[in-house]
């Protein structure tokens, strides 16, 4: 059995980012009335209006039910509403509401002061180096998983 990674590794220092950042985004964006998962929907629905189900599930890697989930949850919220396919009554298609569409500026801020608070000191040329090393990272994680990630 392994022990618990020590506190000055590499690998405890960024899980431990990660969830610092992560709770900084939950408290952010639920001044929105928003879960962490949610804007990447709203995303998919600012760049085309009306897809279904299936369709946001595919771009937002989720599995179906992940994503009927949200959408009820959304709903609920009054950011967006189902509206059965005109070419095929099984299918129902998800649309912004007015409130879905205006909340965009502010979705935009928060990952605007979540980023100025999270890369406060940094220089222009260490944000660079710091992106560079970001992107290798990820780029070894893919690369041992497939390239299967669900996020």
């Amino acid at each position: 059995m392994r022990s618990a990674p020590e506190p000055e590794t590499l690998d405890f220092l960024l899980a431990q980012v990660c969830r610092l950042h992560h709770a900084r985004a939950h408290t952010l964006l639920e001044s929105l009335g928003l879960y962490c998962g949610q804007p990447p929907m709203l995303y998919a629905l600012w760049e085309q209006d009306g897809l279904t189900h299936g369709e946001l599930a595919a771009r937002l890697h989720v599995r179906p039910a992940t994503m009927t989930k949200m959408v009820r949850r959304m709903e609920k919220a009054g950011f967006v509403e189902r509206r059965p396919d005109p070419e095929d009554q099984r299918v129902s298609r998800v649309y912004l509401t007015d409130a879905g569409r205006a909340i965009q500026k502010e979705i935009r801020q928060v990952w605007s002061t979540l980023e100025s608070e999270t890369f406060a000191g940094f220089t222009l040329e260490e944000r660079v180096l710091l992106r560079r090393f970001l992107l290798q990272v990820r780029e070894n994680l893919l690369r041992v998983t497939g390239g299967k990630v669900h996020w």
